[in-house]
């Protein structure tokens, strides 16, 4: 075998590891972005459930505090 078809397959290996390599880097990162985005998406669920709840509390302070001043 010539020495210019070894070295063109040992490049052609190269390549395609070093392609590997970059997809295998790439999905990890995204799959790590994914998992960091699932996570914030789950906090702003919790806080958008929470406050219809806040909002009835401020609504009955709002009340009290009307009804402490009518009778003063």
């Amino acid at each position: 075998m010539s020495t210019e078809i070894l070295i063109a397959i040992v490049s052609f290996v190269g390549t395609c590891v070093g392609t590997v390599g970059g997809i295998i880097a790439s999905a990890r990162l995204t799959n790590y972005r994914l998992a960091q985005l699932e996570e914030k998406v789950g906090k702003h669920n919790n806080f958008a459930e929470r406050m219809p709840v806040v909002e009835e509390q401020i609504k009955v302070i709002n009340h009290r505090l009307e009804d402490l001043e009518y009778k003063m």
